[in-house]
C-alpha cells in the first residue's frame, strides 16, 4: 500500500479507504470481518463508516459490526484510522427525529459521539465527519462542541462530507477566528470520471484550506466498473445510479466508449476508474466498498496501476471535466 498525509495533517493514510456501508445490509458480519482483516493485511488503514449505516430499522448496525471486529483484539484498533459521521436521524425509517436527535447542534454532536463510541467499542474516533451541511447551526457552536470532544480525547480530527466549497471556506475561516481549532482536515465528496463537478468549487476550496479529498462512489454506483460488458455477458445488471444513467442513450454511448477505450489498453474498467482518481490533485484516496474479498483484490491492484498519457487523454475525451476554476463558470 502507498501512503500519503491526510490534507495538511501529520496523519498518514493509505491511498485507498475502506468503505463499510455494505456491512450489514449486503455483507453479513462474518464476511465483513474477513474483508476488514484482508484490508488491514493489505495495508489499508483508514476505515470509513457513519452512525446511520445499517439503514432502515438497523441504523447503527455497521458501527456495531466494526466494534465487534475491534473486540477480537490483536492490534486491530491500534492500526486503524477510524472515521465515522454525524448528522442523520437515527430513528427507524418513517419516524421523525425527536428534537435535537439529528443534525449538528452541540447537544446532538455530544449524544451522537457517545452512541458511536459505544457501538464501535472504542474510546476515541480518529476522524469525526459532518455528514451534511446543517444550515440551522452556526459553525461557532459546532466548533465549540468539537473542541470539547478533542479536549476529552473522544475525537482527534474533524472532517466534512458533501460540503460545497463556500461552506468549507466558511467552516475553516470561523475555526481560524476562534483560535486553537484546527478546523476541517478532510472533505468526502462525490467525485469520479463520470461526475466531475467537484472540480469547479469543492476541490479547489479543499486544496486552498489544506483538506484531503476522499471521493465516495468512485465507480459511480457501478457505472464505471464495466457495467455494459457485464450486462451483455449475463452478469450482474446495473441498478441505482448506474441504471438511471444508462437510460439516457447519450450517456450509455459514453459508457460504451469508456469500456471500449479500456479494453483497447487491456485493462479493467473499475481499476482504471480508481487509478484515475489517484492521479487527481488533492485526492487522498477514494473510498472502496467491497461486498466480497474479490472486489477488494481488484481495488488494491488499482493502487499500483500506472496510467499512460494516451489513456489519460482518452479518458478526458470521453468524460471531459468542467475545466479550471473559476474559468469553467466565469467565462
Amino acid at each position: 500500500m502507498k501512503y500519503t498525509q491526510l490534507g495538511r495533517t501529520g496523519l498518514k493514510v493509505g491511498r485507498l479507504v475502506l468503505g463499510t456501508m455494505n456491512f450489514g445490509p449486503q455483507t453479513d458480519e462474518a464476511d465483513s470481518h474477513a474483508i476488514m482483516d484482508a484490508a488491514l493485511d493489505a495495508g489499508i488503514n483508514l476505515f470509513d463508516t457513519a452512525n446511520v449505516y445499517g439503514w432502515g430499522d438497523n441504523k447503527g448496525r455497521t458501527e456495531e459490526i466494526i466494534g465487534n471486529w475491534f473486540a477480537k483484539g490483536g492490534d486491530r484498533r491500534d492500526k486503524v484510522v477510524l472515521a465515522t459521521k454525524v448528522y442523520a436521524n437515527m430513528a427507524p425509517d418513517g419516524q421523525a427525529a425527536w428534537p435535537n436527535h439529528d443534525k449538528l447542534s452541540a447537544l446532538n454532536i455530544r449524544r451522537a459521539v457517545d452512541a458511536s463510541l459505544k457501538r464501535l467499542k472504542t474510546d476515541h474516533i480518529d476522524l469525526y465527519q459532518f455528514h451534511h451541511v446543517d444550515r440551522d447551526t452556526p459553525f461557532e457552536e459546532i466548533w465549540q462542541a468539537i473542541d470539547t470532544l478533542v479536549q476529552q480525547g473522544k475525537i482527534l480530527y474533524a472532517g466534512s462530507s458533501n460540503f460545497p466549497g463556500y461552506k468549507i471556506a466558511q467552516a475553516n475561516e470561523i475555526a481560524a477566528r476562534r483560535g486553537g481549532t484546527i478546523g476541517l482536515v478532510s472533505e468526502q465528496c462525490l467525485y469520479n470520471l463520470a461526475e466531475r463537478r467537484a472540480e469547479m468549487e469543492v476541490i479547489p476550496a479543499a486544496q486552498e484550506y489544506g483538506l484531503g479529498v476522499i471521493p465516495w462512489s468512485p465507480l459511480h454506483g457501478g457505472l464505471l466498473g464495466g457495467v455494459i460488458k457485464k450486462e451483455v455477458q449475463g452478469g450482474r445488471r446495473a441498478s441505482g445510479r448506474a441504471a438511471d444513467t444508462l437510460k439516457d442513450p447519450a450517456a450509455r454511448a459514453r459508457v460504451q466508449a469508456y469500456e471500449d477505450l479500456i479494453d483497447k489498453h487491456g485493462l479493467e474498467p473499475g481499476e482504471v476508474a480508481l487509478a484515475w482518481l489517484l492521479t487527481r490533485p488533492g485526492v487522498t484516496g477514494p473510498i472502496v466498498g467491497p461486498r466480497t474479498a474479490e472486489q477488494l483484490d481488484s481495488a488494491l491492484r488499482a493502487v499500483e496501476l500506472e496510467l499512460g498519457e494516451e489513456l489519460l487523454a482518452g479518458l478526458d475525451e470521453v468524460f471531459p471535466g468542467p475545466g479550471p476554476s473559476p474559468e469553467a463558470f466565469a467565462w
